[in-house]
């Protein structure tokens, strides 16, 4: 059962981070539900949580992105719809359109991608997509919010008839406006408009020669605004027409509203969908802001957090274009309590915070700003005790309200708990508080509870490298400058640098020394020892940084100088290839040189083109074998189908025949070839000697043999090679000889 208390929350900051998300909402429904987010109760809710956050995030990427899905707000509606007798106006039904086709296109893009986003499917995929309802609408309401003509043969009826009255009336209004004029009883704006209705603008000391009603009169009262009275019949009528329209609008609303009853719980689902996605949308958006990840999270009980940011803090100095040190920080049952000390405002309050922040993030269905390789475990508690408590309205002092704390935390403490505690142990006489900080530590660690706490005191210190699975850490500190470096270093504890920040700060030396004699000397010598410690680690640290920079500087030279290898070795591939195909020119060139010189002497054309077409002829037969050409059509297949056969037939009936002499040759050839092997391997390589590399037809010169490697001179060119690459072609003792 989670019980992660809303005062771990806060101390956590937690409301501030839900806050920077509810600003990534696109509607004031999705930003109060963003509010309202609280850590999940077991793994098995966060888990397809978290997986929807991320599948929305990795979206924002792709080029498969969710289709936009603003929405309206209609619980309004949805409230009317449960009274009876009630009805919609035509706007709510547009609402109710928008957002139902809304949902619809996402039901339509997550089946669409379903392989894409796979949790994001499974969650849409419950709901129902009610066509009747969006069809019901737009066949009575307009794109604009009004009823259709169609609705209704009356409602056709009296729309016919009111526009028919208004032509009227704007007839009879021009004929009186004409004739006044003509008489001369009207002003130069001749008229106005009041009430929605057009009227004449009567000289005052003609208002007794116009017959109808009088509106009213300027602010002078020079002119009267007078309606003609042949105007004024016709406008009754109109209102008569206009309330037996809104009387038939309002029957079709109640009808339309009737059939929209039914789908009152489905418009329900709607909105709580839209307002889900529109969470998980401002989850995501911040992720990226921040940019966060989903790490692991493991069944077995561990925390690994790498290079991991406060997100509030990370925001803030993006603002201000500072620098934010990640922290990495791991918890297993090897290293189960982590005790950091070191001076104040070194950073182990905002560590504390970044690993309680970044868990209660996670546990609410949040991505975290870690490196992706991170992972962590799921906790049922997650108890803080942060900063100065002290309660002026249960008229408690900081101590009485740590002592309490600890109550709670002895009570609900337990193997899949993380608590963390600032300045542990404080509030009270240091001796007797730290005494008492002990024993709740080892409660703690007794109860296998996974915790940080940062702490001053020594003793804690010492009791940190006595447990078997509680280490010491500090915030690393510049020993010159007293400047901190924000890094977290495990397996050692830290020095408070009390009297080196005091001196820093302008405090006199004499009465430093003063304090210094009035502390137990063991304490400034573990101090001081602690100190130099941590002075040693540092430049060993630094050394070993530089160390892994040259290394990966080394492995990139040689990844480089693999690589140019590589790209020589294709390039005399290339040479090779080039230089075997040049050769295979030469020699075409040089037939065809000796034919053309062999006619010029002989003049003999038919000898010219009988040897020409056998060489020509012996070439093809030479490609065909090594290129043999593939049939295409029926024809071609039947005839090598057939010469197949006849072959097979010829095969088996000299099979027999030669079987005999077969193995008798096979015989000589396996002695004639041990010998040859036997000669090949005995063969010592030597420089001059003219050989070729297997599978080439270019012949060229040993100049010189490194171990089991040759390197043959081609002319215009060298190569390297294996020596068991090689095949003889000439030795150098022959050549000497025919020399």
């Amino acid at each position: 059962m989670n019980s992660i208390s809303e005062k771990t929350l806060t101390d956590l900051e937690f409301f501030t981070v839900l806050k920077m998300v509810s600003s990534y909402c696109i509607s004031d429904l999705g930003k109060n539900a963003t509010l309202q987010i609280r850590p999940l109760k077991s793994k098995e809710i966060l888990l397809p949580e978290l997986l929807q956050v991320n599948e929305y995030f990795s979206s924002l990427e792709n080029e498969n992105r969710i289709p936009s899905h603003y929405f309206d707000d209609i619980q309004k509606e949805i409230h009317l719809l449960k009274i009876e007798n009630s009805f919609l106006e035509p706007a709510s039904f547009l609402k109710i359109v928008n957002n139902a086709t809304t949902v619809f296109e996402l039901l339509k893009f997550f089946n669409k991608f379903k392989m894409v986003y796979p949790t994001l499917y499974k969650f849409s995929e419950e709901i129902e997509i009610q066509k009747e309802l969006v069809e019901n609408i737009k066949a009575i309401i307009t794109p604009f919010g009004e009823v259709q003509e169609n609705a209704s043969v009356l409602l056709k009826q009296l729309r016919g008839e009111i526009n028919s009255i208004r032509s009227k009336i704007g007839t009879s209004f021009n004929k009186a406006l004409s004739h006044c004029n003509s008489a001369g009883y009207l002003d130069e704006i001749r008229e106005s408009v009041i009430d929605n209705q057009r009227v004449l603008a009567v000289q005052a000391m003609h208002r007794k020669k116009v017959k109808g009603s009088l509106l009213g009169t300027s602010k002078t009262g020079s002119i009267v605004f007078i309606a003609p009275e042949a105007t004024l019949q016709f406008s009754r009528e109109l209102q008569n027409l206009a309330y037996d329209e809104h009387q038939e609008i309002v029957r079709i609303l109640k009808e339309l509203t009737d059939s929209t009853r039914i789908f009152a719980p489905d418009l329900n689902e709607y909105q709580k969908y839209l307002i889900k996605l529109d969470v998980i949308g401002a989850k995501a958006k911040y992720a990226k802001t921040i940019n966060a990840c989903l790490p692991k999270i493991t069944s077995e009980k561990s925390v690994y957090l790498k290079d991991a940011f406060h997100p509030i803090l990370l925001l803030k100095n993006k603002e201000k274009d500072l620098e934010t040190f990640p922290q990495t920080l791991e918890l297993n049952t090897q290293q189960q309590i982590i005790v950091i000390s070191g001076p104040n405002a070194g950073g182990k309050s905002i560590t504390l915070k970044t690993i309680g922040l970044l868990q209660v993030m996670l546990q609410s269905g949040l991505l975290i700003p870690v490196h992706f390789r991170s992972e962590t475990c799921f906790f049922e508690n997650i108890l803080t005790d942060i900063g100065d408590n002290q309660s002026i309205e249960n008229q408690l002092s900081t101590y009485s309200y740590r002592l309490k704390n600890m109550r709670d935390f002895l009570r609900k403490c337990n193997d899949r708990t993380l608590f963390l505690i600032d300045e542990f142990g404080t509030g009270s006489d240091p001796e007797l508080g730290g005494a008492l900080a002990e024993i709740f530590l080892e409660e703690f660690y007794e109860k296998k509870a996974f915790g940080i706490i940062t702490t001053h005191y020594a003793n804690l210190k010492v009791l940190a490298s006595e447990l078997e699975n509680v280490v010491n850490a500090n915030m690393q500190f510049d020993e010159k400058t007293l400047r901190p470096l924000f890094k977290l270093f495990i397996g050692q504890a830290g020095s408070s640098f009390t009297f080196e920040v005091a001196q820093k700060n302008g405090i006199p030396f004499s009465l430093i020394n003063k304090a210094k004699k009035r502390v137990k000397v063991e304490k400034v010598r573990l101090d001081k020892t602690i100190s130099k410690l941590q002075q040693e680690r540092n430049i060993l640290q630094k050394t070993s940084e530089t160390l892994e920079i040259e290394k990966s500087k080394a492995i990139e030279k040689s990844d480089s100088l693999t690589e140019k290898q590589q790209k020589i070795q294709e390039k005399l591939e290339n040479f090779q290839e080039l230089y075997d195909s040049n050769q295979k020119m030469l020699s075409y060139g040089r037939k065809i040189n000796e034919l053309v010189n062999k006619y010029f002497q002989t003049n003999n054309k038919k000898e010219l083109t009988t040897e020409f077409n056998k060489w020509l002829a012996n070439e093809k037969g030479k490609f065909i074998k090594k290129n043999p050409i593939k049939p295409v059509t029926k024809t071609e297949k039947q005839k090598v189908k057939v010469e197949i056969q006849q072959v097979a037939e010829k095969l088996k009936t000299t099979e027999m025949e030669v079987l005999v002499e077969v193995i008798k040759v096979r015989e000589n050839q396996q002695n004639e070839a041990v010998k040859t092997a036997k000669q090949k391997s005995d063969y010592v390589y030597k420089i001059k000697d003219k050989v070729k590399i297997l599978g080439s037809n270019a012949t060229g010169t040993i100049e010189k043999i490194e171990k089991n490697n040759a390197f043959i001179n081609y002319g215009f060119f060298t190569t390297k090679t294996l020596l068991s690459k090689l095949e003889l072609v000439e030795s150098a003792k022959k050549t000497s000889k025919t020399k």
